[in-house]
């Protein structure tokens, strides 16, 4: 799995480094000329958080990112120039498209020199009516890499609020411009980024009544797509494993189905369990340790978990209706499951060893494919009313709210931080399937581009 060199940050001061993950803390010995960009003053303590309400008044300007010297890449043949614009027009898109905020991109702005990354011209952006200046820069180093830095600045106020940088292969630029829109989002918001992200999915192609189904898997915004399984066998309902280096999904060869799980950095898989009765839906427990999945054994469908690695399975659910998914609580403790046991298909809650089993969706017509938040605090169901539409509640099933009205949209996944849901889309007649996402706001929703039908998607946590 590749990671991202991360170059010094300007927060509090430059003696301190930035907290990451032990994974994640890879030194690098800067020249001279490196660090000369990256420190200066000292931005004192951060101010100017944005509350929610003013978050989409906020003027944001996204300026193309600059270069000391044009030179060709393998990332982008004209130079480092034309990759500087295409950098920020992927940290444009990433923050106009989550719903939060409403930025003005690079394509309607002057271009900044390279020196006014570090020095701002204040006075141009406050007559475009900008309160936060995104400013960044892109250059090629002599070991082939690029080096990509990221500043945020407070333009009423006349200060740096934050800054970050990175070193990356070529190829992996699009990564540096997705840890940028992190930057600015988390810094303005408040909250946990997520752009910086992977999807799994199934792609579909062929005729309704005859699928193709393929694993495959795509950055965030859809870039980056690539599939996994060859479509020899059908490939089913794709998960992340919580520290992102693994997918389980369900595989039919000849008809019966297997779990497998997919080492993302080795390509190998592992067959977990395979069995001759209808299996459904392998989900991770938080820890990495198990997946739930369901199978129907002499017609009596329920819940059973089973260690990633293989082994013996253990039954959850033994009630003679039928028990479908399940989605761990993201403390391990409990899992949210649908049930017909009250004559209608609902969704339950239940401890993570199958006891005190309630259920929590009281509201009319019925809920399946419920999905846990990562916050902890909503789960995400397919609220069936005739119609299939992605509906959210508590956890209690209280204050449920239908997000989407579209005539089949089904299989609800969480972004990395809890505020953007994605599903599968299913066009009326045609049976043509797409991703689209919503915040949970239900008034921001779009597509996702992939090059061929697509369902069942799964997102992963953000990358290291």
């Amino acid at each position: 799995m590749i990671k991202l060199k991360i170059l010094s940050l300007a927060l509090a001061g430059f003696t301190a480094a930035f907290a990451l993950p032990a994974q994640a803390q890879d030194t690098l010995s800067l020249p001279a000329d490196e660090l000369e960009v990256l420190e200066g003053e000292s931005s004192g303590p951060l101010t100017g958080t944005v509350t929610a309400e003013s978050w989409q008044d906020l003027g944001i300007a996204i300026a193309s990112f600059a270069t000391n010297e044009n030179v060709p890449t393998p990332a982008n043949a004209q130079g480092t120039q034309a990759l500087g614009l295409e950098l920020s027009r992927v940290v444009y898109a990433d923050l106009r498209n989550n719903g939060l905020f409403r930025p003005v991109g690079p394509d309607a702005l002057p271009r900044p020199s390279y020196e006014q990354i570090t020095a701002p011209a204040w006075g141009t952006w406050r007559g475009r009516s900008a309160e936060m200046l995104v400013h960044g820069y892109v250059r090629a180093n002599n070991d082939g890499r690029l080096t990509v830095g990221c500043y945020l600045y407070d333009v009423v106020l006349e200060e740096e609020l934050v800054r970050e940088g990175w070193v990356v292969a070529p190829a992996e630029w699009r990564r540096a411009a997705h840890k940028c829109a992190d930057l600015v989002y988390s810094r303005l918001s408040g909250e946990s980024p997520f752009f910086d992200s992977r999807i799994a999915y199934i792609a579909e192609t062929g005729p309704k009544e005859n699928r193709t189904k393929r694993l495959a898997i795509m950055d965030s915004d859809g870039a980056n797509h690539r599939f996994i399984t060859n479509g020899q066998s059908t490939a089913l309902t794709p998960r992340y494993s919580p520290d992102y280096s693994k997918i389980a999904y369900l595989s039919y060869m000849d008809g019966n189905p297997r779990i497998y799980v997919y080492d993302i950095g080795t390509g190998r898989q592992t067959l977990v369990t395979e069995s001759s009765n209808p299996t459904f839906a392998p989900r991770w427990s938080p820890d990495g340790r198990y997946l739930l999945y369901s199978m129907a054994v002499a017609g009596n469908t329920d819940i059973y978990r089973v260690p990633a690695g293989g082994g013996a399975s253990v039954r959850l659910t033994f009630s003679p209706a039928i028990e479908v998914g399940g989605s761990y609580s993201p403390d391990g403790s409990q899992i949210v499951f649908e049930s017909d046991q009250s004559g209608t298909q609902q969704c339950y809650i239940m401890n993570n060893d199958g006891s005190n089993q309630r259920r929590i969706s009281f509201f009319g017509g019925r809920c399946a494919t419920p999905e846990w938040s990562p916050r902890g605090d909503q789960i995400a169901f397919t609220h069936i009313v005739g119609d299939f539409h992605i509906g959210v509640m508590n956890t209690n099933g209280r204050n449920m709210r239908t997000l989407t009205n579209g005539w089949q949209d089904e299989a609800p996944t969480w972004a990395p931080n809890g505020r953007i849901i994605q599903f599968f889309r299913t066009a009326r007649n045609t049976g043509e399937t797409a991703i689209w996402q919503v915040d949970l706001t239900g008034e921001n929703e779009r597509r996702l581009n992939t090059p061929v039908g697509a369902s069942d998607p799964a997102w992963g946590p953000v990358l290291p």
